[in-house]
């Protein structure tokens, strides 16, 4: 088992910035790919960035390539989202996940789950 705890979201304008955390509970989390997702409400749940456990990235969606960059620390056991020049459309529920397999877009495919950090960015 993984247990993965977000920290990070909160308020901000548009054209800010944050950093969003997600703290692993197992030692092994450097074998494992990460994902950031998010997820708005009565929208589906949305691939916003992906790294291997190499640290290599999976590619940047357009909706946020070139604002947003996911970096990893695998001594803290924990993976980062920077997010920068943020627009009122990044509002949403962020949730980082973990798999055992490589790095993948599809959020079905990943086993593990955080609860969610809420990001809100007013215009």
């Amino acid at each position: 088992q993984v247990q993965l705890v977000e920290s990070g979201g909160g308020l901000v304008q548009a054209g800010g910035s944050l950093r969003l955390s997600c703290a692993a509970s197992r030692r092994t989390f450097s074998s494992y790919a990460l994902g950031w997702f998010r997820q708005a409400p009565g929208k589906e749940r949305e691939f916003v960035a992906g790294i291997s456990w190499s640290g290599g990235n999976a590619p940047y969606p357009d909706s946020v390539k070139g604002r947003f960059t996911i970096s990893r620390d695998n001594a803290k056991n924990t993976v980062y989202l920077q997010m920068n020049s943020l627009k009122p459309e990044d509002t949403a529920v962020y949730y980082c996940a973990a798999r055992s397999g490589v790095v993948s877009t599809s959020p079905w495919v990943y086993d593990y789950w955080g609860q969610g950090t809420q990001v809100h960015v007013s215009s």
